[in-house]
């Protein structure tokens, strides 16, 4: 809990993403984007154009395969854009799109260049070698061909309009770095992975970062998001709280058992039930469809986290 930063601790979005080592981005926002909420979890509520002007204005912050990371660890993140490829299908699948589409692939960062940055749907895809849906990549093949080209490195989100990428040139958005080798970039973020998370299991047992505090934590309450990482390794949350999570929102209404989007309670250092909230963004209301109790745990109010999570996201009223 402390090396998440959920005891109370986290005193700004830069140093929370920092500590975290990254954001997951994710376009469900039943409540609030993902990203926006595991913030919300650790600092309550916050400005939240904050994180929009360290991503696209302060560039202390940048946007790279789904993820928000800090500028610092580029050179990192980098060595990882250009290591080699081919291990596995996918990475075959996709070198293979990228030499298939190579005249498209041209045109592409011709305009970028020349016109950029741009949304994809300001790209012609004329020059693709097939408009047909692909059993793989279906019919989105200019967010592909960008997609593709991101993760190698070679293109970079540069700003959104609403949930929509803005893509330019890597060397135009991308700060110079030093470069790292890929096994000591590697050696780096699993580093930095294991400490943000404070353990981790090998060879075998449960290992502590040397750097994790010890000692009783603040019995702060508040929810999670489901890609919150304290609980993202769903085997991982099991085996540390007894706490079997599973996100719900592709299951059949019918078999649901705790709803659409359930977020762990979390009070203290400990899982002790779910809530199934959901903001009208119609009527302004945060409506809760459901809180479920773990075994053994003895109901408190969520009040107080209820309305500090309305503040946030713009509720104006509250229905349980």
């Amino acid at each position: 809990m402390r090396s998440q930063l959920l005891d109370g601790s986290a005193t700004g979005v830069l140093q929370t993403v920092r500590r975290l080592g990254f954001l997951q981005i994710d376009p469900i926002s039943t409540v609030a984007p993902p990203q926006r909420l595991v913030l919300w979890s650790r600092l309550g509520p916050y400005d939240a154009d904050e994180l929009d002007r360290l991503l696209w204005r302060e560039r202390k912050l940048f946007e790279w395969g789904a993820f928000i990371w800090p500028i610092e660890d580029f050179p990192l993140l980098r060595a990882r854009m250009r290591r080699r490829r081919g291990k596995y299908k996918f990475e075959q699948q996709g070198t293979e799109f990228l030499r298939t589409n190579a005249r498209f692939k041209r045109h592409l960062l011709r305009e970028l260049e020349t016109r950029g940055p741009l949304l994809s749907r300001e790209i012609e895809a004329d020059l693709m070698v097939s408009r047909d849906p692909h059993d793989w990549w279906g019919s989105r093949k200019v967010s592909l061909m960008l997609e593709l080209l991101e993760g190698r490195g070679v293109v970079a989100v540069a700003g959104r309009q609403g949930k929509q990428r803005l893509w330019d040139l890597a060397e135009r958005w991308y700060p110079e770095a030093e470069s790292v080798p890929w096994p000591e970039a590697r050696r780096q973020l699993e580093e930095k992975r294991w400490r943000s998370l404070g353990v981790r299991y090998e060879k075998g047992e449960w290992q502590a970062h040397p750097d994790a505090e010890d000692g009783p934590v603040p019995r702060r309450l508040t929810f999670l998001s489901p890609f919150d990482r304290l609980i993202h390794n769903r085997d991982r949350a099991e085996a540390l709280w007894d706490y079997r999570y599973r996100l719900e929102m592709y299951v059949p209404k019918a078999k649901r058992e705790y709803g659409y989007y359930a977020l762990p309670i979390l009070r203290g250092d400990r899982l002790i039930g779910r809530i199934d909230p959901v903001l009208d963004r119609k009527t302004g209301v945060l409506k809760v469809n459901s809180v479920h109790w773990e075994p053994g745990v003895d109901p408190v109010s969520l009040q107080r986290p209820l309305r500090e999570l309305a503040k946030f996201i713009g509720a104006g009223s509250i229905e349980t």
